[in-house]
C-alpha cells in the first residue's frame, strides 16, 4: 500500500539524514555505540529560546564529533545545514503545554521542539536502536536501507504496469481525436490515468531522497518511466478544459488534491476540468489540438500556440490546406508541410495502432 505523502519540511529533514550525508553516518556511529541522543538541526534565535545551560561550541560538525559529544547527557545544536556544531550538553525546555503522544522524556522533548520551533529534532533511542525525526507535528522513524529499497523496487514495479496503461489509453485517445469521436469518458479516463502515475512516481521520489546515495539507480529508472508524463499531463489539460474553468496550474493542483477515491471516479476527474453539473460521460467534445502538435518534432511551442489560436481545435486544424497554415504567423511553406505531415503520420500510427 502507498505511504501517505511526508511535506516538504519533512522531506528537506530526511535529506540531511540520508545515508551517505555526514549527519547520517555521525547517527548511525551512536546506534553502533548503543547510545541515546537528542539533536536539534537549527541553531536559530527561536532555537536559543528554550535552550538552557550546556556550553558554546561553534565547531565544524564531523560524524566523530558527533558521537562523542552524544556521551554526554542534554541536547546537540547544530546550524541549520548540518554543517557546525553549535551547542552541546543543553537542556531544552520547550512549552509544556503542547501536546505530545510519546512516553520518554528525550522523545517527549524532540516532539516538543519540532512542534514548537518547526526544526527537525532527532532522537536515537537508546533501548530501541531507532532513529526518529520530528518536525511541525510530523514523525519520522528511519528504515533500514535494504526495507527502503524493497519498497522502492515493489513501487518501481507497480509504475512501470502502470505506465504500459497510461500509455495504452493515450493512443487510444489519439486514434478518437483523429477521428473526431473523443467522449467526456475518454478525457477523463486519460487524466485519471496520468495522475495516478505521477502518484505513484511522488511516492518512489520520497524513497529516493530516504536513500540519499543509495538511491541513485532507482532515480535513473524513474526518470526513464516518467519520460513525457509531466508534459503530456498538461497539455492534455490544455486541449480539453472549458471555458470556465481555472487555469492549467490550478487544475494541476486540484487534480493533485483529490483523494484516492475521487481520482477513480472518472466523473469527479471530468468535472475539474470545468464539465460542470452531472456531466454525460459520453458527451462529444474537441481537443484544441496542443496533445498532438507536440508530437510533431522540432515544431517550437509559440508556433504550436499560434497554430492553435488560429483555428480552434484539432479537426479544424486537420481540415486546414497548405495555404490555410501559411497564414499563421511564423509559418511559412516549408513549416506548413511539415505540420501536415506530420499530423498525417500521427493519424496514421494511431489508427493503425487502434485497430491492429
Amino acid at each position: 500500500m502507498p505511504t501517505p505523502s511526508r511535506s516538504d519540511a519533512m522531506l528537506a529533514a530526511l535529506r540531511l539524514v540520508a545515508p551517505g550525508q555526514p549527519l547520517r553516518e555521525g547517527l548511525d556511529r551512536i546506534l553502533q555505540a548503543r547510545m541515546g541522543a537528542l539533536v536539534v538541526v537549527g541553531d536559530g534565535p527561536e532555537v536559543l529560546s528554550i535552550c538552557s545551560g550546556g556550553f558554546l561550541l561553534d565547531a565544524e560538525f564531523s560524524p566523530q564529533r558527533l558521537s562523542e559529544l552524544a556521551k554526554m547527557d542534554g541536547a546537540i545544536i547544530l546550524s541549520a545545514d548540518a554543517t557546525r556544531i553549535a551547542r552541546a550538553n543543553v537542556h531544552l525546555v520547550p512549552d509544556p503545554d503542547i501536546p505530545t503522544s510519546e512516553t520518554g522524556t528525550r522523545h517527549r522533548t524532540a516532539e516538543r521542539v519540532g512542534r514548537q520551533v518547526a526544526v527537525p529534532t532527532i532522537t536515537v533511542s537508546e533501548d530501541m536502536s531507532v532513529v526518529a525525526i520530528h518536525r511541525g507535528g510530523e514523525k519520522r522513524q528511519l528504515e533500514p536501507v535494504a526495507r527502503v529499497l524493497a519498497r522502492a523496487d515493489q513501487a518501481m514495479q507497480i509504475l512501470e504496469r502502470y505506465r504500459q496503461r497510461l500509455d495504452a489509453v493515450s493512443t487510444s485517445l489519439s486514434a478518437v481525436e483523429i477521428e473526431d469521436l473523443v467522449t467526456w469518458r475518454d478525457v477523463a479516463t486519460a487524466l485519471q490515468r496520468a495522475e495516478m502515475v505521477r502518484r505513484i512516481a511522488d511516492e518512489i521520489e520520497e524513497y529516493v531522497v530516504e536513500l540519499g546515495t543509495d538511491g541513485r539507480l532507482v532515480l535513473l529508472q524513474l526518470e526513464e518511466l516518467m519520460v513525457g508524463v509531466d508534459e503530456d499531463h498538461r497539455l492534455l489539460i490544455e486541449d480539453y478544459r472549458t471555458a470556465n474553468a481555472a487555469g492549467t496550474d490550478r487544475i494541476v493542483d486540484a487534480l493533485a488534491l483529490l483523494d484516492t477515491e475521487a481520482i477513480v471516479d472518472i466523473v469527479e476527474v471530468a468535472r475539474v476540468l470545468g464539465h460542470d453539473g452531472d456531466p454525460v460521460l459520453e458527451d462529444a467534445v474537441r481537443p484544441r489540438g496542443h496533445r498532438l502538435l507536440a508530437k510533431i518534432p522540432r515544431l517550437p511551442d509559440a508556433i504550436a500556440q499560434a497554430v492553435v489560436e488560429r483555428f480552434g481545435s484539432l479537426p479544424r486544424i486537420l481540415r486546414a490546406s497548405l495555404d490555410d497554415l501559411t497564414e499563421v504567423e511564423g509559418v511559412g511553406d516549408v513549416r506548413a508541410q511539415a505540420i501536415k505531415d506530420g499530423l498525417a503520420r500521427l493519424a496514421e500510427a494511431s489508427i493503425l495502432e487502434r485497430y491492429s
